[in-house]
């Protein structure tokens, strides 16, 4: 067991470079399944998820190898099995991408229901609505796996009744080798939607209009290996973004595409951040304390959710009342409990947050609910005055590479310590 201590109050200050999106790099993963050959995929994210993917391909038959912490070669040629036990998926919600790599390549899988983050019903109709219509026959069989199966992949119309970016993905995958045209309408327009497009078209797949509404994929015969980089990770850099600024610091955030940033970089603004772009980085200077700002989440190009809890955070120490409206996901402030813990004033009426600014957090024993939540609550201790310690740290690891050393090397006093099991009473005799 482990924890995180911050001693907070240190404004950050210096540079730090971004990893690859977790997001991307886990969808990307199990695509190279069908390739049935070897990619190189770089700029791959040094984290949990991304290590209990390439498990799972490697106890599939495929040889990974790594080349550096950062880059991995996936030979998928020898892979021949399609089932994918819980004991493997339960701490992965994007397990669900190997269904659609699995269909795509062997016309089955069989693939137990994803884990992950619990902050709300995660539903996989939308991903079996798609398989369905391309000619597979899905069902639920014993301890939650889903099987699917398919004679043949036919293109079709698959339009999605709500916008998801994990049915727009596993469709995608599927329907790369389907015979003829499918057309998704309703798609997901997420900068990893983006990405897993760009790497099935650079294996040879033909998809068209990814980044936009409506998706185009025009099946193929074959794919084959590739060299491929991974997008800089949004997230990632927003939570180091909006760190600098709730701690008055000035940070140079490297390895970005500052494009894919806007919508979180217009909110920093609004709160009075100065934010100044570059070719391929960002800087954030924040002094004095910040107001406040109205904030409403939504699908891509709108404010991601996944940097909703990091904004909460900024938005508790900022001056004057903040209303955050989450437009994605329900039950996503339930971390909110652990703020109260160190003196935020937060009321919250289902997916509505109402946060009036406080002077200053107070450091507390805290707990990381989820991925996002977690560095919420980093970025609360790096705030609070005080000591603040971590648990359940096991989800910032999820997403988040070397995220003890990179904060350090900006100035805050962060630490991750080994926490003793309690040992059991001995045996009075």
């Amino acid at each position: 067991m482990e924890k995180i201590v911050i001693v907070g109050g240190n404004r950050l200050v210096g540079d730090v470079n971004i990893s690859g999106a977790k997001n991307a790099a886990v969808a990307i993963i199990p695509a190279a399944i069908l390739a049935q050959d070897i990619c190189r995929i770089e700029n791959i994210p040094n984290i949990s998820d991304v290590n209990m993917m390439i498990r799972i391909l490697h106890q599939m038959g495929a040889e990974v190898k790594m080349i550096n912490k950062n880059t991995y070669e996936i030979d998928t040629r020898n892979i021949v099995s399609h089932i994918i036990p819980n004991e493997l998926t339960k701490h992965l919600r994007a397990s669900y991408y190997l269904i659609g790599a699995l269909l795509g390549r062997f016309h089955k899988a069989c693939v137990a229901m994803p884990g992950g983050c619990d902050f709300g019903v995660r539903p996989i109709d939308q991903h079996i609505k798609g398989f369905e219509l391309l000619g597979a026959s899905v069902s639920i069989e014993e301890n939650a796996m889903v099987d699917v199966t398919a004679e043949r992949l036919t293109g079709c119309p698959v339009y999605l009744d709500v916008v998801s970016v994990g049915a727009t993905a596993n469709i995608m995958l599927a329907a790369v080798k389907a015979k003829g045209l499918t057309v998704i309408e309703q798609a997901a327009k997420e900068l990893h939607i983006v990405d897993l497009a760009n790497f099935l078209n650079l294996m040879g797949a033909d998809v068209r209009g990814a980044g936009t509404d409506v998706i185009k994929i025009r099946g193929v015969e074959k794919l084959h290996g590739c060299t491929y980089s991974i997008i800089p990770d949004q997230i990632e850099a927003g939570t180091f973004m909006v760190a600098a600024a709730a701690t008055g610091g000035d940070v140079l955030i490297k390895n970005v595409i500052p494009k894919h940033l806007e919508s979180i970089t217009a909110k920093l603004v609004e709160c009075g951040v100065v934010v100044e772009d570059g070719d391929d980085c960002v800087r954030v200077v924040a002094k004095g304390r910040l107001t406040r700002c109205n904030l409403k989440t939504m699908p891509h190009p709108g404010f991601p959710t996944d940097m909703q809890p990091q904004m909460t955070v900024l938005l508790a120490g900022a001056d004057g009342t903040s209303i955050i409206s989450e437009g994605v996901w329900d039950n996503r402030f339930r971390y909110v409990e652990q703020l109260a813990r160190m003196g935020a004033s937060i009321k919250v009426d289902g997916k509505i947050a109402v946060v009036e600014g406080v002077e200053q957090l107070k450091g507390a024993p805290i707990k990381a609910g989820d991925l996002r939540a977690g560095a919420a609550m980093v970025i609360a201790g790096l705030c609070a005055k005080g000591t603040t310690e971590i648990e359940n740290i096991d989800h910032i690891d999820r997403g988040y590479e070397d995220v003890v050393e990179k904060f350090a090397a900006l100035g805050a006093d962060i630490k991750r310590v080994n926490t003793p099991e309690p040992e059991s009473m001995a045996e009075v005799g």
